[in-house]
This record gives C-alpha cells, structure tokens and sequence, in this order.
C-alpha cells in the first residue's frame, strides 16, 4: 500500500516537472520583497532624477516580479502540465497585447479625429 503512495506521488512530481521545497519558497519571497521595496525606494528618494527613467525602472521591476511569482509561486515553467500552462500563458499574452494596443490605437484616432472645437474654429465656420 505504502509502494502505490509513493509511485502516486512519483508520477505527479513528473507531471508537474517542478517538486518547491522551503528553500524555493524563500527564495521567492526574498526575491519578491527585494523587487518591492527597491521601486518604493526609487520612487521615494528620486536617486534617478529622471521621473520616465524611475518609471521605466519601476515598470522593469514589476515585468521581473511577475516572472519570479509564476516561477517560485505558480510553478510554471515548460515542462509543467506537458507545456500547456506555458501555451495558455503565451495565448493570454497575446490577447492582452492586442486588446491593449487595439484600445490605445481607437482611443489615439478618436481623439485626433474628433476634437472639440475652438471658439477660433467656430468663428471660420460659415
């Protein structure tokens, strides 16, 4: 009985291609605080000088956290679930891509298209 828990417990360790101990755990969450606190202290004390450089920083800091909490949190990586985690994450990345640069393009034309107009507009207009 004792032989089929382990060969169960073998066989989802497989699957999963990824077997966290507390010392991945803590990896993670050091590496999750570090990443925290680093932005809040940019953006606190202002070393950069520059506000888009900071923000470019803090957003570099925020893209690289995302990929340490589906690394040590979520345990995603290729071979996990025969690579399907890793399939959907991409269709999902790339149906945030064009929802995004789709809403940013209508919402670019219907402001460059349909301004309001000046009252220097309206004193031309016959």
């Amino acid at each position: 009985m004792s032989a089929d828990v382990a060969h169960h417990d073998h066989g989802h360790a497989a699957t999963s291609g990824f077997h966290a101990t507390r010392k991945d755990y803590a990896v993670g969450f050091g590496l999750a605080a570090v990443m925290t606190a680093l932005p809040f202290w940019l953006v606190m004390t202002h070393p950069l000088g520059s506000a888009a450089l900071t923000a470019g920083v803090v957003i570099a800091f925020a893209v690289a956290q995302v990929v340490v909490h589906m690394i040590y949190f979520l345990h995603m990586n290729s071979r996990s679930e025969g690579g399907w985690t890793m399939l959907a994450l991409l269709f999902t990345i790339l149906m945030v891509g064009i929802v995004l640069s789709g809403s940013l393009w209508v919402m670019y034309h219907l402001n460059a298209n349909m301004m309001t107009i000046t009252p220097q507009d309206a004193r031309q207009m016959p």
